[in-house]
């Protein structure tokens, strides 16, 4: 394991963090950020095409672009980061999906506490320029089509990787929404959870700070006024069917929403 960085139970960006653009030079801002942010991709996926993409590699690019977000203007507020380490184990996170960003950053704050990989859409891993970057780290791999089907994939996959000692991130909403909608939020993540005997960790995050794009959904436009809200809950014990600890994940995701202004259905 690489050097931690954020080892505090909180983090908020210091308002004296240096700024790569001034703010009357928004709109280059987006380009400056999208250049820098394409180099760092380019760069890690040559990394892992030639089987060098690590963990500490994994850290390293996405605290990369933890900063590149901080020097274009992004504001951290993150919270209950002492949960990802509370409990030694590996563990299920769960949490909703709102950009590119959480998928960019998190292993910056996961990794360096445990080895982790995310369930991710197939196209994800086809994908050309993202596609070798994301096989490297041994990803569960759904079609997002057959829910039966995912369901078992999650399952087989999900159990191998926890029994191996390595958490999983799940998004269990079908993609990525500004909006958050409780009814399209399965119990994926938690059934899994209850079937390796590991505990879930919900995680809340309000990231429109980075767009969704209108042609390309990875290089949606950036919003500087828009600050980025991160909060970890503690570590939930699986009972039952998991329906109640799904519910107690929706309400604990719904809470910070409104706390932070977002929007929930």
């Amino acid at each position: 394991m690489t050097e931690k960085f954020f080892t505090s139970d909180a983090y908020h960006t210091d308002d004296n963090t240096r700024r790569v653009l001034p703010d009357r030079l928004a709109l280059n801002t987006r380009f400056y950020f999208m250049a820098r942010y394409i180099s760092i991709v380019l760069r890690t996926r040559r990394e892992a095409i030639a089987g060098t993409y690590d963990t500490a590699a994994w850290i390293r690019s996405s605290l990369d672009i933890f900063r590149l977000i901080e020097d274009c203007g992004g504001k951290f507020h993150m919270t209950g980061m002492e949960n990802i380490r509370i409990d030694g184990g590996p563990a299920v996170f769960v949490g909703n999906h709102m950009s590119t960003l959480e998928t960019m950053i998190l292993p910056s704050i996961i990794a360096q506490e445990k080895e982790v990989t995310f369930a991710v859409k197939d196209s994800l891993v086809q994908h050309p320029f993202f596609g070798a970057i994301m096989r490297s780290r041994n990803p569960i791999v759904v079609g997002r089509e057959n829910s039966r089907e995912d369901l078992a994939i999650v399952l087989n996959k999900g159990q191998e990787l926890l029994s191996n000692g390595t958490s999983v991130v799940i998004f269990p909403q079908s993609t990525r929404m500004v909006k958050f909608i409780p009814e399209r939020f399965n119990s994926l993540g938690v059934k899994l959870a209850a079937n390796a005997g590991v505990k879930v960790v919900p995680f809340a995050l309000k990231t429109d700070f980075w767009e969704i794009g209108k042609l390309v959904k990875d290089l949606g436009r950036i919003s500087r006024h828009k600050p980025i809200h991160i909060a970890f809950g503690e570590p939930m014990t699986i009972t039952g069917t998991g329906k109640k600890e799904n519910a107690e994940i929706i309400r604990f995701i719904t809470d910070h929403l409104k706390e932070w202004g977002g929007e929930v259905a």
